[in-house]
């Protein structure tokens, strides 16, 4: 099949891109910064296009192309706005539905949407709340068009390898004496990225697919504290973990969120973890999948912290 992956250069993009090549199919990902996508290059059945995801001119053309499209893109942070922000609105809102109308008018065999668990209208985060804004869009859509062909995953925390999560608080760990959080008690079920990778692999072009939402999270919920700690210990650097009082850790992401670069936390990342984001289903049935604990995977690769 002839695959369009949106966000492809990204963290998951990379690990699902080498298994669709293993699987045989032919994939398309356009990235508005190419130099990103030059580890997918020596892939010999993935082509690369140059240009604005956000563009409708830029993606149209591959659309039309296309068997499957995936949608990975997604946002941790934005610039404040109403109702969610201008980023959020843009990466989790405009682009799922442009993409929804575009596979609806080229009769694409199917969507597959990467959301994210714990998303509602009445989240208490903007993240959340614009993820599940995508999602009544792409819905909206494919219904007015009379059409089914999608599916939305609805991921927990994903970690692996080259992951921005357990890597993040074992290079912390390196370096600072104690760990001192807000939200350690709140509770994560992590899910990891061969997993994620397998199912929506598994899903492409099934009709008994159609019209589904699942959800994806590991086998074992830990609290954010545990989850700091066992990054830290793993990574040869144990460390006591400090809870913060919700009002110093909101100042503490204040503070963060005017450092440059990315930041390492927002004060909506918090409102994020005021949610469990924890699953009863934590993989679908209808794929027969056992999902990876994260003590078979993290401790492997985050020993290069020792």
């Amino acid at each position: 099949m002839q695959v369009l992956v949106i966000g492809g250069s990204g963290f998951i993009g990379r690990h699902l891109i080498a298994r669709l090549v293993a699987d045989g199919h032919f994939v398309s990902v356009p990235t508005r910064r190419y130099a990103h996508g030059r580890a997918l290059l020596p892939l010999p059945t993935v082509t690369l296009h140059s240009g604005d995801v956000h563009r409708e001119e830029t993606l149209a053309p591959l659309v039309e192309k296309a068997d499957v499209v995936v949608n990975l893109v997604g946002v941790l942070h934005s610039r404040n706005g109403t109702p969610w922000g201008p980023d959020f609105d843009k990466a989790h809102v405009q682009l799922p539905e442009m993409l929804a109308r575009l596979c609806c008018r080229y009769k694409v065999a199917h969507f597959v949407h990467i959301s994210a668990l714990g998303v509602s209208t009445d989240a208490p985060s903007a993240y959340l709340r614009s993820k599940m804004e995508g999602e009544s869009r792409i819905q909206n859509i494919f219904a007015a068009s009379q059409m089914r062909n999608w599916t939305i995953f609805r991921p927990s925390v994903v970690f692996g390898p080259d992951d921005r999560f357990m890597n993040l608080f074992a290079q912390l760990a390196c370096w600072m004496p104690v760990l001192f959080m807000a939200g350690t008690e709140s509770r994560l079920q992590p899910v990891f990225v061969g997993d994620v990778a397998k199912a929506i692999t598994a899903v492409m072009g099934q009709s008994r697919h159609f019209g589904q939402v699942y959800d994806l999270a590991g086998p074992e919920v830990y609290t954010l504290g545990e989850l700091v700690a066992r990054a830290a210990r793993w990574g040869g650097h144990p460390r006591p973990v400090i809870g913060l009082p919700a009002s110093v850790g909101r100042l503490q992401a204040c503070l963060l969120e005017k450092l440059p670069g990315d930041p390492l936390m927002s004060r909506d990342n918090l409102e994020s973890l005021k949610v469990d984001n924890v699953s009863a289903t934590p993989m679908p049935a209808s794929l027969d999948m056992i999902p990876t604990p994260l003590e078979a995977v993290a401790p492997r690769y985050l020993a290069r912290w020792r």
